[in-house]
């Protein structure tokens, strides 16, 4: 059952995504900018709806309250392709700093070039980076909220962090808050599989750091709230839904997890 149910999401998923490109391509583009956005908005809030039905996936957002009503940069963990989408509907104008393939997809790339989404070559430095930090500063001052995945690439749950220091650089020059979330969908959508598993899971939006910091203790802080509270609901998930089978990155680490804790009671 879990495969059918798998293979019947990922089929209507896909479907979803083209038909809608393929029937809203041109009203897309003849809306504004910001006004076309509702389309990539609602494409996300059906496929929460395809995964509540056929794969029986849920999830909650804690913490909505720690979104600013100023600009900011949303600094989530990046486990699967779910969330690369699913926050879209409660962030009012997005903004993404992308790997530059995906503006080459056929249509889906022209989507993202709409959107005035910053491409950039992850091997490049120097003038690249410039530009790309131009860009980002730009399309921050027209009020829009900036999406940036502090570890730059998809993470197995529980695997050893490897945050990249470009946050602190886009800290330390857009001047605005940061909001770290933690979110471990990688259990039921991991990367690399087409297995989809049904549960609960929760998104959890923390506090935003201000501007200001010195970046050096800007990204300490940001590693350290992030691994601390993605530590703590790594073990809720795995307490709310013992049917997962962990990936072995989340069990080695929900293993030295209850060690320490049980090392820190006996002392």
């Amino acid at each position: 059952m879990l495969v059918l149910r798998s293979v019947l999401f990922n089929t209507l998923f896909y479907a979803n995504l083209i038909l809608r490109m393929i029937v809203l391509t041109p009203i897309y583009f003849l809306l504004p900018r910001k006004k076309a956005f509702a389309i990539p908005k609602a494409w996300a809030r059906s496929n929460h709806w395809l995964m509540e039905k056929i794969v029986g996936t849920r999830f909650t957002i804690e913490g909505l309250e720690n979104i600013p009503k100023t600009g900011c940069i949303f600094a989530p963990k990046h486990q699967s392709f779910w969330d690369t989408y699913a926050l879209l509907p409660w962030i009012d104008d997005p903004v993404f700093i992308l790997k530059r393939e995906l503006t080459w997809i056929p249509l889906f790339g022209w989507y993202l070039m709409k959107q005035r989404m910053i491409p950039v070559d992850r091997g490049a430095r120097g003038k690249v980076m410039v530009e790309v930090m131009r860009r980002t500063k730009i399309e921050m001052d027209n009020g829009r909220q900036l999406i940036i995945y502090p570890e730059g690439t998809r993470r197995p749950p529980g695997a050893e962090p490897a945050y990249r220091y470009g946050i602190a650089r886009i800290y330390r020059d857009t001047q605005v808050p940061v909001v770290p979330i933690v979110l471990h969908p990688g259990l039921f959508w991991p990367r690399r599989s087409t297995l989809r598993y049904p549960g609960h899971f929760r998104v959890r939006i923390l506090p935003a750091i201000e501007p200001g910091l010195d970046p050096d203790a800007f990204f300490a802080r940001l590693v350290e709230t992030l691994e601390t509270a993605s530590d703590q609901l790594l073990l809720d998930e795995v307490a709310a839904n013992p049917h997962l089978p962990l990936p072995p990155t989340a069990a080695k680490r929900v293993a030295e997890l209850k060690d320490q804790a049980t090392a820190t009671v006996r002392a």
